[in-house]
């Protein structure tokens, strides 16, 4: 195979100040299983479109392959899951089998071709349309978060396939999941973009380690800077000093018997020195902030948790949830007590969701069972559904009674750019509108915290963030994820397994 190479990028979105990205260089094997890893907002996404040629860019990008993209566009929902995927794949009837086999191995069973696409469940959609995309051998595959909403199960099976698959950039958060798939890893941070031969965790080392050293180096530059600041502030402090002598002896040379002269001159060389000095240490202020990286320094959160009374927050006795008249769980029973983080675990479409809904008192989808909590519990929950978030940040703090300053802070330390505090909600990447949720149920005083999916669409540092967070202020929780290094780091009971209702 050959290489993708790329001369000279560059590129920013209309109304940025700078660059997204300046004078990027890179080769790329086609051969290569790259993982492409970020933060939240840093562009990983812009690049792959950049790929796809969906920008006007500044610079070279040849290529010798074709792109395919993850997630395609659907461009009539409404319509059967069936003639969606056919269409993306451009192929005709008789050429469904091929993408019935790849369903095959996601796990996805032909029932979800005869039903209209908007009604499959986010894992759905997601399984769906990576078997289309694994239809087409041909291309180079630009793989943009397939593991959102997709369980544990899920993420295996497409972790399997990409093993035996060569030539493609994936975006993922996952780490266990990356960590399994790809050889090469292109980081973008604030500062630069680099390539590592490696995984995951050959990533995650060096980033520790290059970043440990540039926040020392910052440090030490920052302090070096204030000593120089003062010292400009003391030159210029002398040399309005001896410009002050010298009109002052111009006003007195009438009644003092000196020599007006020397001191005149005397003045004006003091001055003349602290004013070069003065410039001398400006240039040297301006070489150093120069030499300042913008580094991610990952800032620890603050949670707003409330120590709840009662030693049991939820007692959940036999309960059975229903979606559309249909009965879709075994009986399930547990006690959440102070303290602890249980996890719902199961395949998708298995009622967690549903299960959480009826926790937090949706009555429709009862079918059956209770649900006892204390009528004063305090409850922050995050809901996987924040597509539509839209309006200013200010209208969705008043929205929820968060102080903006506190939504703002938490915000900043999730590694949200500055920048994008005035754009609309609507206009924001998945990312940046899953972290705006996630910082409003971290602003939010509760005991209790239920949240669902919360990891979907975070970058790598965020979720070491929340891991970290959560392990320090030990809040009591119920969470539904399928991030299996999250789960295994949080939990302190056995997972709550799903049992489906025809299961015996």
């Amino acid at each position: 195979m050959g290489t993708i190479q790329i001369k000279n990028l560059s590129f920013r979105y209309d109304g940025m100040l700078t660059n997204l990205f300046d004078q990027l260089n890179l080769n790329i094997d086609e051969s290569w299983k790259l993982g492409l890893i970020g933060r939240n907002g840093r562009g990983k996404t812009t690049f792959l479109k950049l790929l796809l040629g969906k920008y006007t860019y500044q610079g070279e990008l040849n290529s010798s392959v074709d792109f395919n993209y993850f997630p395609q566009r659907i461009p009539d929902p409404t319509q059967l899951t069936k003639h969606v995927l056919l269409k993306i794949a451009g192929l005709d009837d008789s050429e469904l089998w091929r993408i019935q086999v790849e369903m095959d191995k996601l796990q996805l069973t032909d029932s979800v071709l005869g039903r209209p696409f908007e009604t499959l469940s986010p894992g759905e959609r997601t399984k769906a349309l990576l078997a289309v995309m694994f239809t087409d051998n041909q291309t180079f595959q630009l793989i943009d978060e397939p593991t959102n909403h997709l369980d544990i199960e899920g993420r295996e099976v497409v972790a399997d396939y990409l093993k035996h698959k060569r030539g493609f950039i994936v975006v993922s958060h996952d780490r266990h999941f990356i960590d399994q798939v790809i050889d090469h890893v292109l980081s973008i941070d604030r500062a630069k973009i680099q390539l590592f031969a490696g995984n995951y965790e050959t990533w995650a080392a060096e980033y520790q380690r290059e970043n440990q050293s540039e926040l020392a180096e910052k440090h030490h530059l920052q302090k070096e800077i204030g000593r120089l600041k003062a010292t400009a502030n003391t030159m210029e402090r002398w040399a309005g000093h001896a410009e002050g002598k010298k009109q002052k002896s111009r006003q007195s040379d009438q009644h003092a018997n000196i020599d007006k002269g020397f001191v005149s001159h005397k003045a004006a060389k003091v001055m003349k020195r602290s004013k070069n000095t003065l410039r001398r240490t400006e240039k040297d202020i301006e070489v150093k902030q120069s030499l300042l990286k913008n580094v991610d320094e990952v800032a620890p959160l603050k949670l707003n948790s409330i120590q709840p009374p009662q030693k049991y927050l939820l007692q959940v006795e036999d309960l059975q949830v229903q979606r559309a008249g249909t009965i879709l769980n075994q009986p399930l029973s547990f006690d959440l007590k102070r303290g602890q983080r249980l996890i719902l675990f199961g395949p998708n479409g298995m009622g967690k969701t549903t299960i959480v809904k009826v926790i937090m008192g949706d009555k429709e989808l009862l079918a059956g069972g209770t649900v006892n909590k204390p009528a004063s519990l305090r409850i922050s929950y995050l809901s996987q559904n924040f597509e539509d978030l839209n309006g200013s940040i200010q209208s969705y703090a008043d929205q929820f009674g968060i102080e903006l300053n506190d939504l703002l802070n938490t915000l900043r330390k999730l590694g949200f750019e500055r920048a994008a505090f005035d754009e609309d909600l609507k206009d924001l990447s998945m990312g940046q509108k899953r972290k705006v949720s996630l910082a409003r149920s971290l602003c939010e005083p509760a005991s209790l915290y239920i949240w669902d999916e919360p990891l979907n669409y975070l970058d790598v540092i965020t979720r070491k963030q929340i891991q970290d967070l959560i392990l320090r202020k030990q809040p009591s929780m119920l969470i539904i994820d399928h991030d299996e290094a999250f789960i295994e780091a949080v939990k302190t009971a056995p997972l709550l397994k799903i049992t489906p209702i025809d299961s015996q």
